[in-house]
């Protein structure tokens, strides 16, 4: 069994740091060794624990990213992830891994992580690939600050809407300031479809559906013509009559 990789996450903010730490365990040879808050709790942490990559927030009170990132021994490497771009020239001198702008998608941290692989070729990057099958049921997203977990099997739809999605679970709906592309990313394909630019359906909430239409609970969600081969050839295996 191949070596497991020991990440240590490092933000001063919370909700940060459960985004770092849940794309994380999507990732089966990867390990969680640690998260810090500052700067302090994390050189105490490398000075007594084996730490092989650091996921690193930069803008950060007393100890920057940026001094602690040079201050660590250089066979530890740092994938840095700010929501401040000015700081990525500065980042990459230090020949970091990669630079993350926040929110992180997990699409955009999976090349990363890919990134980190392909610089370390004893690890196999199919494996980096892989889901965590035990922890590949649910996501987490931002609302009314916090975060929210959404279980797969309560998903209807998701619709986006200009520069956020509503997500519509069985009992209630779910507001995040997000992509439905980055979305799409964490759901299982076998289970849900894309049919609109602006609608992701689970396919166990389907009632029933047309060349045009389908309908999920009281809700008619279209059909793009974009999207119609394909959706149709899932649900029926041919196109429907009108």
């Amino acid at each position: 069994m191949d070596k497991l990789i020991n990440c240590l996450v490092v933000d001063d903010e919370p909700v940060a740091r459960e985004i770092i730490e849940e794309h994380l365990k999507r990732i089966n040879t990867f390990r969680i060794a640690g998260s810090c808050k500052n700067a302090l709790e994390a050189f105490k942490m490398i000075s007594s624990t084996s730490i092989d990559l650091i996921f690193l927030d930069i803008n950060m009170p007393d100890i920057s990213g940026l001094s602690f990132a040079k201050s660590i021994n250089k066979n530890i490497k740092v994938i840095f992830t700010t929501a401040y771009r000015e700081y990525a020239i500065d980042g990459f001198d230090l020949q970091a891994v990669d630079y993350l702008l926040k929110p992180i998608s997990f699409e955009r941290f999976l090349q990363a992580v890919n990134k980190y692989i392909d610089e370390n070729t004893h690890i196999k990057s199919k494996q980096s690939e892989e889901w965590n099958e035990e922890k590949s049921d649910y996501f987490f997203v931002r609302s009314e600050r916090k975060m929210v977990k959404i279980n797969f099997s309560d998903i209807e739809f998701i619709e986006s809407l200009s520069d956020y999605i509503k997500i519509q679970l069985a009992d209630k709906t779910v507001v995040t300031r997000e992509t439905i592309s980055n979305i799409e990313v964490k759901l299982p394909p076998t289970d849900f479809i894309r049919t609109h630019r602006s609608y992701i359906v689970a396919l166990s909430k389907i009632e029933s559906f047309n060349n045009e239409t389908i309908d999920v609970g009281k809700r008619e969600i279209p059909i793009s013509r974009r999207y119609k081969e394909e959706v149709l050839k899932k649900l029926d295996g041919k196109p429907q009559s009108n």
